[in-house]
């Protein structure tokens, strides 16, 4: 499946036409339109249907466009992925599974698409499923999970569904624990390696105090610390906070430029596989983390500053 880019992914009420243009005009990277929690039982059908009208008369300026549909146990999972993908299959980027329990909820999903992608003459396996984990079986069966389909492009973490399935006394997901420490490090960790073990993304969920946006701020900075690729945003004041987080800082990419280049010219011209670059020493393990960062700032649409890192990288040596 392709890489996306997803420092910032926005959820956004599938029943609400006014906020699903708005989400179009945004600069988040991922736009969700949700037919789950976001919207009442009574409302989820015609919601499918302006969800299809969204997606196919908005411009979405190339941001990654997903549907959020309902667990799949329930009575609205099959038409919410049968009446999305009829309508509009031929624009809709990825289908979000929510509460995924285990490897099977997502062989559905995948078997789903592939039926309605044959029947509508789409290209078979190009939408692509996002995998929401919420609660202690989902967390129990990630690996499974991760691995569940070649569709599978991340796995995003549910907190407040995990919360209130592991029975934390809290009632709200923002940073007002007691706990001596981060009572959410553990799944983070465990997801990340998950992903990152299938070759796949991952996200974290929502920080549900909109307005506190320094608090914001340092729950992506510990999901960020930890490798994750983004985060959800529940207002559009969160964005941009978002979006920097989640993106290396020019010192940084120049950095990871200059690791990669004088590695580079130290193994294909000197023959040497460890070197100096100024004060630290480099190898091809250097050389992997550089990629990575390179990668991840290019995507953001960082480009190396005007000095010549290459020459700069190699007089270091």
């Amino acid at each position: 499946m392709p890489w996306r880019l997803r420092r910032s992914v926005l959820a956004c009420p599938g029943s609400n036409p006014r906020m699903m243009e708005k989400a179009a005009a945004s600069a988040a990277d991922e736009v969700f339109l949700d037919l789950e929690d976001a919207c009442a039982p009574m409302e989820k059908p015609a919601a499918r249907g302006r969800i299809v009208e969204a997606l196919r008369s908005h411009d979405w300026q190339g941001k990654v466009r997903v549907v959020r549909i309902n667990q799949v146990g329930s009575r609205f999972a099959l038409d919410d992925i049968r009446e999305v993908v009829s309508g509009a299959g031929d624009v809709l980027d990825c289908v979000m599974v929510p509460k995924v329990q285990n490897a099977g909820d997502i062989a559905f999903v995948d078997r789903a698409l592939g039926s309605l992608e044959q029947g509508l003459g789409l290209e078979v396996g190009r939408i692509g499923i996002e995998a929401q984990v919420e609660d202690a079986q989902g967390l129990t069966n990630a690996e499974q999970i991760a691995s569940a389909s070649p569709r599978l492009e991340t796995i995003t973490y549910g907190p407040a569904d995990f919360s209130a399935a592991m029975h934390f006394p809290n009632l709200t997901v923002a940073n007002s624990y007691s706990y001596p420490g981060d009572i959410f490090h553990y799944v983070l960790f465990k997801l990340a390696v998950a992903a990152r073990a299938a070759g796949i993304q991952v996200v974290d969920g929502p920080y549900l105090a909109i307005r506190d946006i320094e608090g914001f701020r340092d729950a992506a900075g510990r999901s960020a610390a930890l490798g994750y690729d983004g985060k959800w945003v529940l207002h559009p004041g969160q964005i941009e906070a978002c979006n920097e987080v989640f993106t290396p800082s020019q010192t940084d990419f120049d950095k990871a430029v200059q690791i990669l280049a004088a590695y580079r010219h130290a193994t294909e011209v000197e023959g040497r596989g460890a070197v100096m670059l100024g004060d630290e020493m480099i190898d091809e393990a250097s050389r992997k983390m550089a990629v990575q960062f390179e990668a991840r700032g290019r995507a953001a649409g960082l480009t190396p500053s005007s000095r010549d890192a290459t020459a700069e990288a190699v007089a270091g040596v």
